[in-house]
């Protein structure tokens, strides 16, 4: 970039760089952008790039790989629910079945954030 924002590997590197800019009447270049996604790359527990170019891509990468994982996940229980409905439909009559699915999908709802943002942690860090 030219204008000493470079190498900056963390949110607190970056607030500094930011204060130092606005004391010569200046402004780190997409500075609210790369706050977020170094605060992003942090939760992650991902280092930094140290360039703003670098982090955006990195950080993309990751929102697509979680996106993928996602997916997955998603498909898989969308498949394991058909197999259970297979299952259930000789024995349960409609309305249960129906019920059943709501609960399915509410659960799957409800512990989908933060249960693929941990197990995909996990796998990302051994990827």
């Amino acid at each position: 970039m030219g204008d000493g924002v470079e190498d900056i590997k963390s949110i607190d590197e970056l607030r500094k760089a930011q204060a130092a800019s606005q004391a010569q009447g200046g402004s780190v270049p997409n500075y609210n952008q790369w706050a977020q996604v170094l605060e992003d790359l942090q939760t992650a527990g991902v280092a930094s790039t140290g360039t703003y170019d670098g982090d955006v891509k990195l950080h993309s990468q990751i929102v697509e790989k979680i996106e993928n994982y996602i997916m997955e996940v998603q498909e898989t229980q969308r498949q394991q629910e058909i197999k259970n409905e297979n299952n259930d439909n000789t024995k349960v009559n409609e309305k249960t079945s129906q019920d059943k699915e709501q609960v399915i999908k509410a659960n799957v709802a409800n512990a989908t954030s933060s249960v693929i943002m941990a197990d995909y942690m996990k796998y990302y860090h051994l990827s």
